[in-house]
Formats: structure tokens, C-alpha cells, sequence
């Protein structure tokens, strides 16, 4: 199922419709969405998951990593309610 995506790339807040079916993760699909080539920071990525025993070591580069490109803030939006409702 599709989602989306709200982003802020260069203080710019845009959207993009997001599917775990095309990307990874929605980093991943913001940036092929701005032209950006992601090879080298997914080996670093790597590497770090595989020396340390906690995900905030490869969370806090990829946040930190994704600021220096030019990125804010990259969420999900909310998923509409799609279901009828009872009266």
C-alpha cells in the first residue's frame, strides 16, 4: 500500500508517494527522489550496524548525515481512515 511522504529538502517541505515495495526506507526514497546517490553512505551505513549492538549508532548518522545533504524533517503522513464508519 501506498504512503506518504512529507519532507524538507533545502527548506523546500515537498511530497512523495512512498512503497516499501520500491525503497527500503523513505531516507532511501527522498533521496533518488532529489538525484542523490546514496552508495557510499549505505556502506557506512552497514559498517556501523555491524560494529555496534544498538540501532541509535546508525540512526543518529543517517539523521545526521541526511541534515548535512540538506533535508529537515522526513515523515510519513498520517494514513486516512478509509474504512465506513458506524453510525
Amino acid at each position: 500500500m501506498a504512503r506518504t511522504i512529507i519532507y524538507t529538502y533545502k527548506n523546500q517541505e515537498k511530497e512523495l508517494t512512498f512503497s516499501y515495495e520500491q525503497y527500503r526506507n523513505i531516507h532511501e526514497a527522498v533521496a533518488v527522489e532529489e538525484g542523490i546517490d546514496l552508495t557510499e553512505f549505505l556502506k557506512m551505513e552497514q559498517q556501523i550496524e555491524a560494529v555496534t549492538k544498538s540501532s541509535k549508532a546508525a540512526r543518529d548518522f543517517r539523521d545526521s548525515h541526511f541534515r548535512k545533504l540538506g533535508f529537515g524533517r522526513i515523515t510519513l503522513a498520517q494514513k486516512e481512515n478509509r474504512g465506513v464508519g458506524k453510525k
